[in-house]
């Protein structure tokens, strides 16, 4: 449910040679976790490949064997940051025995999930809109990690619909790209711009609106 950002990832680059060595690999690894703590710090930007090197202590033409570019290092930190940030669309029951309940703790549990992840990586996600705002390669990224939740959700909709679960009148792509903007927006706003609000509360209101919006029964 609402992760606005999981998805499709660009296919990944081959390799230098360098890298194939299983020191290669840890040069590799440490040079990606390096780069996350300076995008994280700078922000895409204004984050430096000599920056990056020196953060994961090799020299700035290690970075070349392992990296082309310092797109092509931010591709990889977003690739790690997939897995964290991808959910499951909206539950159409599942195999709970508390009826409607478990449908609005399916949606709950998500949003939390995905509130939780969104601070953890507040740094990261904000660089991620900077790159999205300037580099076309990282606007099609982000576009295409929401797509494949929109078309989730939509079809999680579809199905609540079907079950005279939701209002049918609604269109499940408009829908879930309505509700999908949202959730993430909120959480851009609260999370990077700083406009503070309680954890639990922000859960709460984007559950009641999820569910009021499709008029999904509680009782």
């Amino acid at each position: 449910m609402p992760s606005p950002d999981p998805g499709n990832e660009p296919a990944a680059l081959p390799q230098p040679a360098g890298t194939r060595t299983r020191r290669g690999m840890r040069t590799r690894d440490a040079l990606a976790a390096a780069a996350r703590r300076i995008f994280e710090r700078d922000g895409y930007l204004d984050a430096r490949i000599i920056d990056i090197a020196a953060e994961a202590k090799v020299a700035t033409g290690s970075f070349y064997t392992h990296f082309a570019s310092k797109e092509d290092v931010f591709a990889a930190v977003l690739a790690r940051l997939q897995d964290e940030m991808l959910h499951a669309g909206v539950s159409d029951g599942g195999d709970g025995d508390g009826g409607h309940k478990d449908l609005w703790r399916g949606v709950e549990d998500a949003n939390r999930a995905y509130l939780e992840a969104y601070r953890r990586n507040a740094p990261l996600m904000a660089a991620m809109e900077q790159a999205a705002a300037v580099d076309p390669q990282f606007l099609r990224l982000r576009l295409e990690r929401s797509r494949a939740f929109i078309d989730r959700s939509a079809a999680a909709i579809a199905r609540l619909q079907q079950s005279g679960l939701a209002d049918p009148e609604l269109d499940p792509e408009i829908t879930a790209r309505a509700l999908s903007a949202m959730v993430s927006r909120l959480a851009y706003a609260t999370f990077t711009l700083g406009e503070s609000a309680p954890f639990d509360t922000l859960v709460e209101t984007v559950t009641k609106l999820w569910t009021n919006a499709l008029r999904m029964p509680r009782d």
